[in-house]
């Protein structure tokens, strides 16, 4: 009996244990997710009323007083989610990623734990909901953007980014169990397929608490995918190489820079599509071509591509953004092969070009097109079947000394970025990166 009462202690010690350590991302999750390659990232609310950054602004260019109450100026009767939701599809992106709270703590959803929200607007329509609904409509990943910061609420200890001196009326356990409320309702409201967090490098928030609210919302959806901005651990504006021991989420988040080649980590790489990320009246938009290089270094560095729009006060995505985005649809008609599904490498990319590789095939992303050759080293155990240009002419190529010569054809001054197909005599996807 005494044996049996140790066993059961055991086990019930064993349990408590096992319940404490949380549910990880399934590897099937994560590699669906990554081989969507590139989605739209949407940052959004009552500050487009002024055309300046959202949550960044607030005590800066605008008054905290001022901006506090932009939202009952907020009345965006132009919002069409499944307009927003086509503009991604025909730009060939397959996720779209909402910042549904920000750092000014307004939620675009009706909240019952704030009436700092949607619903205290003259709008007063859900946004998360509409898009949430359009993109289950048009077959688009829904994913929910949350800061964990929050300038606004009383008991986040800062106020002010400019000013971080602790509130001593705050309370940080009050706010943690205010962000279970808020998460715990839009994911079962709003069934997100990723959690995009932000804000956590201030000091009130620790890695424990990060760990604590992944832990919470794999009880809430096992499945649930989370970046890594629950912790102190990312790569961030510096791309600096991360120790993926310490992270705290599933994936890493290298911001307006291309993440660093990796086959072993996730990673996605947020750009702005103009300057800023809400919307500015004239802001310096990218060219179709520096996007395409960013997108085509992305995919060649094994990552993802999240691009991000700032749409207007009245709810129209800028038409000039727009049709940025369908130019970069059309080109992914054409050379999407080269990007869904694919991995990074068997090269490592540089400024000339990025490769990407599925099954016996590879694609090199040309991204300054010319005339000559590009040479590489050639694959271990690997030799070339057929070459050309993606859905076009072909290609010569030839391999010497141990180099693998492609011969590149005749382009006009200002072509896009192109690909080449490389049909290889086996498979190249465990070949290790040159």
């Amino acid at each position: 009996m005494k044996k049996l009462c140790i066993f059961l202690l055991a086990l019930c010690c064993h349990s408590a244990l096992f319940a404490q350590v949380p549910v990880k991302t399934s590897p099937a999750v994560m590699k669906e997710f990554m081989d969507k390659r590139f989605g739209m990232f949407i940052h959004w609310g009552p500050v487009s009323l002024r055309g300046t950054e959202i949550g960044w602004s607030r005590s800066d260019q605008v008054p905290a007083a001022e901006y506090d109450q932009l939202f009952r100026e907020f009345n965006p009767v132009l919002f069409n989610a499944d307009e927003w939701v086509k503009i991604a599809k025909d730009a060939g992106m397959k996720y779209i990623t909402i910042t549904a709270r920000h750092h000014d703590g307004f939620c675009l959803w009706p909240s019952a734990f704030t009436e700092y929200d949607i619903a205290s607007t003259p709008y007063k329509k859900d946004i998360v909901g509409a898009l949430a609904a359009a993109c289950k409509k048009q077959g688009l990943k829904f994913c929910i953007y949350y800061s964990v910061c929050d300038w606004y609420h009383p008991d986040y200890p800062i106020h002010n980014p400019n000013d971080p001196k602790i509130d001593p009326k705050s309370d940080m356990k009050k706010y943690v169990a205010y962000m279970k409320n808020q998460l715990k309702e839009l994911v079962t409201k709003y069934d997100p397929y990723v959690l995009w967090f932000d804000g956590q490098w201030e000091q009130p928030w620790t890695d424990e608490m990060g760990k604590e609210i992944y832990a919470y919302l794999k009880e809430l959806n096992p499945n649930v995918i989370t970046n890594n901005r629950l912790g102190k651990e990312f790569a961030a504006m510096e791309n600096k190489k991360i120790d993926v021991s310490k992270m705290v989420g599933d994936y890493d988040t290298p911001e307006q820079v291309v993440g660093k080649m990796n086959m072993d980590m996730p990673w996605e790489s947020c750009f702005t599509i103009c300057r800023q990320w809400a919307w500015k009246a004239n802001d310096q938009m990218k060219s179709l071509q520096t996007l395409l290089d960013i997108l085509s270094r992305s995919v060649g560095g094994n990552g993802n591509l999240l691009l991000n729009v700032g749409p207007m006060a009245d709810g129209r995505i800028e038409a000039r953004q727009a049709a940025r985005l369908r130019e970069m649809g059309t080109w992914l008609q054409k050379n999407g092969a080269a990007v869904y599904g694919t991995m990074g490498g068997p090269w490592a990319h540089d400024e000339n070009f990025a490769a990407t590789r599925k099954g016996n095939k590879v694609y090199l992303h040309i991204m300054k097109p010319g005339n000559g050759t590009l040479k590489l080293k050639a694959l271990p155990g690997r030799e070339v079947r057929k070459a050309n240009v993606l859905g076009g002419a072909a290609v010569k190529t030839e391999t010497a000394n141990g180099e693998l010569v492609i011969h590149l054809p005749t382009q006009p001054a200002g072509t896009l970025v192109y690909v080449i197909e490389l049909t290889l005599d086996g498979n190249v996807e465990q070949l290790p990166v040159l």
